[in-house]
């Protein structure tokens, strides 16, 4: 199991701002974490400014690890994220994962 974390902006006219001044602070997290990551990344747009969400997929099946993962990210810290779900996630298929798990 692994759990997969949903991050919507917060409906701010800062988000764009708060994305763009805390990038690289975010993007060095997230190598400091990559053996906990099965996949990461923005969605909602074509470019940073575009961005209105982000997914990561947490290689844990412990849940309190996935929240300790995602509460130290520099994202959540600054305040950029609005809307967070957290949720147990089961990789059954496709190329990412080699084809299928049954």
């Amino acid at each position: 199991m692994a759990y997969i974390a949903i991050c919507h902006d917060a409906e701010s006219a800062s988000s764009a701002e708060l994305r763009e001044s805390n990038l690289q602070a975010h993007l060095s997290y997230v190598e400091k974490i990559l053996d906990r990551l099965l996949v990461a990344g923005p969605a909602g747009g074509v470019s940073n400014e575009d961005f209105a969400l982000s997914v990561f997929v947490y290689d844990t099946d412990d849940v309190g690890e996935a929240e300790r993962l995602l509460q130290g990210d520099p994202y959540i810290q600054c305040g950029l994220y609005g809307d967070v779900r957290l949720e147990p996630f089961i990789p059954a298929a496709g190329r990412w994962i080699g084809g299928k798990a049954w």
